[in-house]
């Protein structure tokens, strides 16, 4: 029976949140100070009609902070026009190149604000797990490290033998299965093996991911069992539900599926458009290595030797740390370092 564990790191501007199965990394949510709350996935909005594209069947509106919302239009919803305050709540949260999903409530009165914020992390983790404590502290932070940087890679190895490669593009997500150097004594066995596995391991990755939209699988060997295949993708996809939707085995081996797409994927939290590792994120791993040092030596004084642009994205929560632990920690940069490299050392 699978097992899934909550935990939550609680850290200086950010928080994050994991679900793990059977001791993997299935789930990571972020949560950071600077985050529109207007924005968060389950919030109700009092959004203003900025323009409304009639062809496209599409209204977008504007939430007060952050990008535009998207609303679609329908007939039941009568004649919108551009000024109308509706109250709306976020069913997917904004990603690159696409504003937040709105669905329509009702109407409102007043400027664009947050009516009722959304579900917090927490309570998010709850929902995943129902009845499973959450762990907090320096365990939840090791899973919270460890589930960022599994999300940053692209190969995935299968129990048993065998990998999985995962990438993404600008239309669809790619899973490629490859059996490797996998045991055993009848091929086809084999490959059947290693393509249930696949899909477990997938549907675990593209969750960690937060990766909706367009997937194909591309299942290794020839001649597949196609209902077998189908049932056990069926099971793996299913805490992604509902509305995950997946067509047949193709004659050339594919498994074609949709997930929705509901909070912003974690790449985009992690990473710039160019897939390296964002300022941001580089800033964060930076102030969590001052605040350890400084948490275990209470009179020690240390700085943070890094790249420029990590350091100005890490100086708004170097203040923080300053109020938490006094005026001991600092930050200079090296133009020799690259955005990833640092050094806390002693001062």
């Amino acid at each position: 029976m699978s097992r899934r564990r909550l935990y939550l790191d609680e850290g200086v501007g950010e928080r994050r949140g994991v679900v793990t199965l059977d001791g993997r990394p299935e789930r990571l949510l972020i949560r950071r100070e600077e985050d529109p709350a207007v924005q968060a996935l389950g919030a109700r909005v009092a959004a203003r009609v900025r323009r409304i594209e009639r062809a496209q069947g599409l209204a977008f509106l504007d939430l007060g902070a952050g990008p535009d919302a998207v609303l679609n239009i329908k007939p039941e919803m009568g004649k919108l026009h551009e000024g109308q305050v509706l109250d709306v709540e976020i069913r997917a949260e904004a990603r690159r190149g696409k504003g937040a999903a709105a669905h329509l409530v009702g109407p409102a009165v007043g400027p664009p604000r947050l009516l009722s914020p959304a579900p917090g992390l927490e309570d998010q983790l709850r929902a995943c797990a129902r009845g499973t404590d959450v762990e907090t502290g320096p365990p939840a932070r090791a899973m919270a490290d460890a589930a960022a940087e599994e999300a940053l890679q692209t190969l995935y190895p299968l129990p048993g033998g065998g990998s999985i490669a995962v990438e993404l593009t600008r239309a669809l997500t790619a899973v490629d299965v490859d059996v490797g150097a996998r045991e055993g004594a009848e091929a086809k066995r084999v490959t059947r093996a290693a393509n249930l596995e696949a899909l477990a391991t997938a549907a675990r990755v593209l969750r960690l991911k937060g990766q909706g939209g367009l997937v194909v699988i591309d299942l290794a060997g020839r001649g597949h069992d196609g209902q077998a295949l189908l049932a056990a993708a069926r099971a793996a996809f299913a805490p992604d539900n509902p509305g995950v939707a997946m067509g047949p085995v193709s004659r050339f081996g594919t498994l074609e599926l949709t997930i929705p797409r509901r909070t912003r994927p974690v790449l985009e939290r992690l990473t710039d458009e160019d897939g390296t590792v964002s300022a941001a994120a580089a800033a964060m791993d930076l102030i969590r290595a001052l605040e350890r040092e400084a948490a275990a030596d209470p009179g020690g004084r240390f700085e943070a030797v890094c790249a420029a642009d990590a350091a100005e994205a890490a100086a708004a929560y170097l203040e923080v740390l300053h109020r938490k632990f006094g005026r001991r920690l600092a930050i200079r940069t090296d133009p020799g370092l690259s955005r990833t490299e640092f050094e806390v050392r002693p001062l």
